[in-house]
Formats: structure tokens, sequence, C-alpha cells
């Protein structure tokens, strides 16, 4: 008689059950919610929603929305990536306080983050005070966009990047070492490989945020039409002249390049653990 295979044991109901549960939640939360955002985008017609979603006022917020968010998710890889770096290797006085200050972000309301930013960014503000003599206008321009964008992102990538560093076996390090190895080598070759699956993450998720953020930019980037006005903006400016078509299309659009983008990121990321 062949022995009986034993059933895995689990806390949890069966698959069955455990399966229609989380259909039937991510159908409430997700799926009927976007079900209705098309339908209703495609309530004004094809003509009304063609003309919304490719008006060069809406193409130019487009482009801002998109390039800033890439080049802020850019930005805190590279100084997420040192900023867990050091907190996971060095000691030193006050690390429990810098630590804690990366999380400000997710605590500090947007809206504040934006009237603290413009304040300090201003051309009479303490920072921006010394960044006009040098030709550099931070507040409403592009790059104070960037700048509101990378302040909000940025503990989405020291906190996917600080476990995985913790767990780098040092022996490995010491190992390549011992081989002849140098620093940049040992990082390149035995540190990074480790790394990049979770950095991976950290720009999805910094992306992800930056894309639908508004408090934290409608304030320092002064909104102006076909240079400075993020594309949350104009929805919410449609959904005032009670126009639900016209924002719920600028949406939709904004959803389809979004779901694209962070397909093509999730392929890499998968490349990356293989």
């Amino acid at each position: 008689m062949k022995p009986k295979k034993l059933r895995k044991s689990s806390v949890l109901p069966g698959f069955g059950l455990t399966l229609g549960f989380t259909l039937a939640y991510l159908s409430l939360i997700v799926l009927i919610p976007l079900s209705a955002t098309f339908a209703k985008a495609a309530s004004g017609g094809w003509a009304h929603f063609w003309n919304t979603v490719t008006d060069p006022r809406v193409v130019a917020s487009y482009r801002l929305t998109f390039g800033a968010s890439l080049a802020a998710a850019a930005f805190n890889v590279v100084m997420g990536l040192l900023i867990a770096w050091v907190l996971v290797r060095y000691p030193f006085p006050g690390k429990r306080i810098v630590d804690a200050l990366i999380d400000l972000p997710f605590a500090l309301p947007t809206a504040v983050a934006g009237i603290t930013l413009t304040t300090l960014l201003n051309a009479h503000g303490w920072v921006g005070r010394y960044l006009e003599p040098l030709g550099i206008k931070a507040a409403f321009t592009p790059l104070g966009i960037v700048i509101a964008l990378i302040f909000i992102g940025l503990p989405f990538v020291v906190r996917t990047v600080e476990p995985v560093l913790q767990n780098v076996d040092a022996e490995v390090e010491q190992a390549a070492a011992s081989l002849g190895a140098g620093r940049f080598q040992t990082f390149v070759r035995v540190i990074f490989p480790e790394l990049a699956p979770a950095l991976l993450t950290g720009f999805t998720l910094a992306f992800a945020r930056a894309i639908g953020e508004y408090g934290s930019v409608v304030f320092i980037s002064g909104n102006m039409p076909m240079r400075t006005e993020i594309t949350p903006l104009l929805i919410i400016t449609k959904l005032e002249q009670y126009d639900y078509a016209g924002a719920t299309a600028i949406g939709v659009v904004m959803l389809l390049i979004s779901f694209a983008l962070l397909l093509v990121i999730n392929f890499l990321q998968r490349r990356a653990e293989l």
C-alpha cells in the first residue's frame, strides 16, 4: 500500500474559502471602483474623452507629473541606499533620532509638507534666498516639484532596502576581500545583486506615491498652466467644474500609463531576482 500523503496543516481556513474572501475583498476595494471609473470616463462619449485627454494643457501635465516622479524616484534610490547603508553599517551619536526622522514624511500631512517646503525654498525663504543669487529658483518651478516628491518618497526606499542590507552576510564580503576584490568590486558583484530587487521595489513604491501626490506639490508648484501644473490638480479642477467624465478620463489615462510602467518595473524586478 502506498503511504498516504500528509496534508499540510494551516491555521487559516482552506484554499477555497480564503480565495473566495480574497476575490470578494479585491472586488469591493479595487475592481468595482476601477470599473466605475472606466464607465464614468466613457459616459461622455469617445469624442469628449479624446478631446479631454489630448488637450495640450493636459498633455503638458502628464509630461511634468511622470517626468518629475521618475526623477524623484531615481534620486531616492541613490540617496535611500546611501542612508540605509549608514544606518545599518555604522554606529554614531544620534542614530535613533536620524532613524526616526526618516519616517517623518509618513506622519506629516502632505499639505503641511508643501507649505513648509514653499516657505523654505521661495526667494525670501531660509534656503531659497541663498539659491537665488546662484540663479537657482526652486519654488514655483519643476525643480520644486521634484524636491517635494523626493521628500515624500524617500522613506519607501530606505525602509525597503534597510532589512535586506541587514541580512547581507558580512563573511561573504570578507571572503571577496580575501580573494583580492576591492571595495568597488565587492559592492558591484557581491552586495548590489542582493540589493537590486529591494531597490527596484523601493523605486516602484516611491514612483507610485509620487504620481498621485497632490498636497505637498500643489503649493510649491505655483500651478502655472503648461509649466508647473500637475495632473492631479487638473483632475481636482475638472471635479470643481462638475466635469466628472473629464476628471475620470484623465484619471483613466494616468491609471493606464502607471500600470504599464509598473508592469515593466515588476518584470525587471523578477529578472533581477533570478
